[in-house]
């Protein structure tokens, strides 16, 4: 059993977004909060520009939720550069307790299953969830800076310049939270940098597997199961690999990294990033959420969980992924 239950159900009251212009001329930009026309968000650096998408998502998501900095009680956020140096750096403008994550691109969920135990708990009352993640600055973290101008191969995904921030308490209107599956490590051996869907996809059937066991349920229980950010390589091995194990996800399977960007062969496999979830349920899934479009979907984020040395040293990638059951 790697399934927490939160009796208390606590509710996601309100969310921000906050998206470059790339991911806001995608499929469901119209759903962004903040729009940006420039990746630097007249920051010096990609790094900076990124603390302060964060920054705004979070600020925005007090104001939507209505709460001033007093009323929160912790901000538990993460993203994909050295120490977290975004989420801290944004995390400092506040005075807010706050506490740092990182699983890669699981990072989100892993955001919300925290909070939710906090405030389930009665430990907390109102906390603040979020992650972000920026092309530029993800690119010279883990592979190459974009001034190289190196060749991205066919397999690679484009990481989401942008950031979500969501709003946990007991009190108030909203979907809930209601229960959470915690993932393991999966390693399949995959070595390829470049090739993020195929080192994820295999924690994601982990992960999906323990949760359809520990929840005995099945498929066709839920309205969507999204993925995070395996792209359209790593959707299609997880769906190879937990029909595997008996489960068709076809029909109720979405990915967050297929949906963020329009179809075209220049994005790829599509999105990935800490961000990438983040983005996409803090704005489409959500409005489809509150508008009763959506009752109950499964959101499960994954994280490869490598970084320039471990490449370097022709380590493989660890993969792990987080699900967290969503009601209206």
């Amino acid at each position: 059993m790697r399934t927490v239950y939160f009796k208390n159900k606590p509710k996601i009251i309100a969310t921000s977004t906050i998206a470059g212009p790339k991911e806001c001329s995608g499929s469901i930009g119209k759903f962004f909060d903040t729009k940006l026309d420039d990746d630097m968000y007249g920051e010096t650096s990609y790094e900076k520009a990124e603390s302060r998408m964060l920054f705004t998502a979070i600020k925005n998501s007090m104001i939507h939720a209505k709460k001033n900095e007093t009323d929160i009680d912790a901000i538990i956020s993460g993203d994909l550069l050295n120490q977290i140096i975004s989420s801290t750096f944004s995390a400092r403008n506040f005075d807010c307790a706050y506490l740092g994550v990182y699983n890669a691109c699981a990072t989100f969920t892993e955001a919300l299953t925290v909070g939710s135990a906090f405030v389930d708990g009665g430990y907390l009352n109102t906390v603040v969830c979020a992650a972000s993640s920026h092309f530029a600055s993800a690119e010279r973290q883990y592979r190459f800076p974009l001034e190289l101008g190196c060749t991205r191969p066919p397999q690679s995904q484009w990481t989401v310049t942008g950031a979500g921030s969501c709003v946990l308490s007991l009190s108030g209107n909203g979907p809930h939270i209601s229960c959470a599956t915690i993932g393991k490590i999966v390693d399949y051996g995959v070595t390829d940098a470049n090739n993020m869907g195929a080192a994820m996809a295999p924690a994601s059937a982990c992960t999906l597997d323990r949760f359809f066991k520990d929840t005995d349920s099945s498929p066709g229980d839920y309205d969507l199961i999204v993925s995070g950010d395996l792209g359209t390589l790593g959707s299609r091995i997880l769906k190879d690999l937990i029909w595997e194990k008996g489960y068709d996800i076809e029909k109720q399977h979405v990915d967050c990294g297929e949906l963020v960007y329009n179809i075209a062969e220049q994005e790829y496999q599509g999105g990935s990033g800490a961000g990438c979830s983040a983005l996409v349920f803090g704005s489409y899934l959500y409005d489809r959420l509150k508008s009763g479009k959506l009752k109950k979907i499964v959101l499960m984020a994954t994280g490869a969980l490598l970084s320039s040395v471990s490449t370097q040293q022709g380590e493989s990638i660890p993969g792990i992924a987080h699900a967290v059951l969503i009601e209206v």
